[in-house]
């Protein structure tokens, strides 16, 4: 017997109710999308095409949420997950998914994210994979609970229930190695509080202390950086992906470019040979200090870094703007208005905006397109196999 939740909404369907759906989409969450009766219902580690019986948990006012209860009608595209806590564990969205799939399949969403967010139309690029679709994060952040019983990850669709995880088959090989280390220190310990645990592949090894200064190359190019700050976590396609970003910010006349929201320098120092002068913005005071000396350890000499808000830049620093290029790699929730107001006063040549959050860069693309740019390419990266996450880039041209 189940106990029905306090504050189960029953309608459309009563709690538990089963049902057979088609699934008809995959939403940039990760969850498959079928109907009944024309109502939306969402569940989790589907495949496009499949026939599947759910289990219904929680209705909200235009649509349900949904456990995957049997696969009626497999697709082709199922494999078998790597890991045997997938569907339980909340990191991973499609291990259940061919690779080739997972690719299509995030080239759609960014499409339809284009579309429906912001109307536009526009042609999406083949998503740019990489070989190396397990073990390949250079970072893990495990959590633990009061009395660390378990030591993992979210539970799916929880945002408090902890998965106990042995190995992650998406962390690097020396991550697990260190991580059963680490899991063997903390079942001797109490704990009055949960916590969180950092796991990071360098140079010298794997770091777990978040303060530490650490080294990590991209190609020739070395960079220090904290453990703890932020820094793309997937060596293996890195080096594509930075150089994708200084050949759609260079040529047609470039000369300069600005770097919003430049973290240690990576983009302008890769970049320093492409450009006669280069400067990236970083509120963030430490990651500018640190950018300074990486550029001083990779001997670039044409590169400033100032520690600021992106939104008060254009205010002091003006190249020539028909010889700029903008690269912008904002966090999670996009740019502000009054950046993008900014932004499209100043009138670069060219804007390369760089989104792990494609809903929020279909937002600000409205706001471009409005003010004299189009759209030149759209180009979606797999930084992270077997997970729902896309790193989208944008190219704009100015028309003035």
């Amino acid at each position: 017997m189940y106990v029905v939740p306090r504050k189960f909404n029953p309608f459309p369907f009563e709690y538990h109710t089963e049902l057979e759906l088609q699934i008809e989409n995959i939403t940039n969450l990760g969850l498959g999308v079928g109907r009944h009766n024309g109502w939306v219902i969402m569940v989790p580690n589907v495949a496009i095409g499949e026939r599947i019986l759910c289990r219904i948990y929680r209705n909200y006012n235009n649509y349900s949420q949904a456990d995957l209860v049997e696969i009626l009608e497999p697709s082709s595209e199922r494999v078998i997950p790597k890991c045997p806590l997938f569907g339980i564990c909340g990191g991973c969205q499609y291990q259940h998914l061919s690779y080739g799939m997972q690719l299509r399949l995030k080239q759609q969403q960014v499409k339809e994210l284009l579309q429906k967010l912001a109307n536009i139309n526009v042609e999406v690029a083949p998503t740019i994979g990489t070989e190396q679709i397990y073990y390949y994060r250079s970072k893990l952040t495990p959590h633990f609970e009061k009395g660390a019983k378990n030591i993992g990850f979210l539970k799916i669709n929880s945002r408090f229930a902890i998965v106990d995880v042995e190995h992650c088959c998406i962390g690097m090989d020396g991550i697990n190695e260190k991580f059963k280390i680490l899991r063997q220190e903390i079942h001797r310990k109490t704990f009055k509080f949960g916590g969180t645990l950092l796991l990071r592949d360098t140079e010298d090894g794997v770091e777990t202390n978040p303060s530490k200064m650490i080294t990590q190359r991209i190609g020739h190019w070395v960079f220090q950086v904290y453990a703890g700050e932020f820094f793309q976590n997937n060596p293996y396609i890195l080096p594509r992906f930075v150089d994708y970003i200084i050949r759609e910010s260079s040529g047609e006349g470039v000369e300069f470019l600005l770097d919003m929201y430049c973290g240690v320098g990576v983009f302008g120092i890769c970049g320093s040979q492409k450009f006669e002068a280069i400067t990236g913005i970083e509120i963030n005071e430490r990651a500018i200090q640190l950018a300074r000396q990486n550029a001083v350890n990779n001997s670039v000499n044409n590169i400033q870094f100032i520690a600021g808000s992106s939104e008060n830049i254009f205010a002091g620093i003006l190249p020539e703007a028909r010889k700029t290029a903008v690269i912008l790699d904002p966090p999670r929730k996009g740019c502000s208005e009054l950046f993008l107001r900014q932004l499209t006063c100043f009138s670069p040549k060219k804007i390369i905006y760089i989104s792990c959050s494609p809903d929020t860069q279909a937002r600000d693309m409205q706001f471009l397109l409005q003010h004299s740019y189009v759209i030149h390419r759209v180009q979606p990266f797999d930084l992270f196999p077997q997970t729902r996450h896309i790193e989208n880039v944008i190219t704009l041209f100015s028309y003035k």
